[in-house]
């Protein structure tokens, strides 16, 4: 084994888990779950098994991460937040199969306490912030919060603010990393154009 479980974690059966990864005090990995390398599920996890997490995802403690959802490379899951994959749930309606796909995509971030609702897609390095609740996709580099979520400007892949407009076009530039991006029709790129 190449990866490293607490004793208290349990990790069905069947369960893919990529060399490197950390499953900490209390996690649930269930036995259909694919988890990349690199990977670290903080305490009191939960992993259902239509899941799949690419490399170098930190999900933090009190999250669960449900049936139909994708997290790829690099993304941030905050402490208590909250997946659904049922739109309209009913304690007395059965509907599993009516959960819907969230796609989160490499390098977001969301935040502690924010609430993703199912069937949306979050693009690359896109920032949800602490407490946000997310009904509707996020573009790539957006960065949203509120509730409900709304989109308040854009993020650079190193996680900082950029100096864009909402609306029209624009460059700016990385304060951290000195790297530029472009802002055209509503689409956030890097000018190196590895996103």
């Amino acid at each position: 084994m190449d990866y490293q479980v607490h004793e208290t974690a349990i990790v069905d059966a069947g369960a893919q888990i990529g060399a490197g990864t950390r499953i900490w005090h209390w996690v649930h990995v269930c036995g259909g779950a694919v988890i990349g390398a690199g990977c670290s599920l903080g305490q009191n996890v939960y992993v259902g098994n239509r899941v799949v997490m690419g490399d170098q995802v930190k999900v933090q403690n009190n999250v669960s991460v449900y049936d139909n959802v994708t997290l790829e490379d690099g993304v941030f899951c905050g402490p208590s937040m909250v997946f659904t994959n049922v739109h309209n749930p009913r304690a007395e309606v059965e509907r599993k199969t009516e959960y819907r796909d969230t796609l989160v995509r490499r390098g977001a971030t969301l935040g502690a306490n924010c609430t993703i609702v199912c069937g949306v897609t979050i693009g690359r390095y896109a920032f949800v912030g602490a407490g946000a609740v997310v009904t509707r996709d996020v573009a790539d580099h957006a960065l949203v919060a509120g509730v409900p979520a709304r989109h308040l400007g854009w993020m650079s892949r190193h996680g900082e603010r950029l100096d864009l407009p909402l609306g029209g076009d624009g460059e700016a530039v990385c304060a951290h990393t000195g790297e530029r991006y472009t802002l055209v029709a509503g689409v956030c790129t890097p000018l190196d154009g590895n996103d």
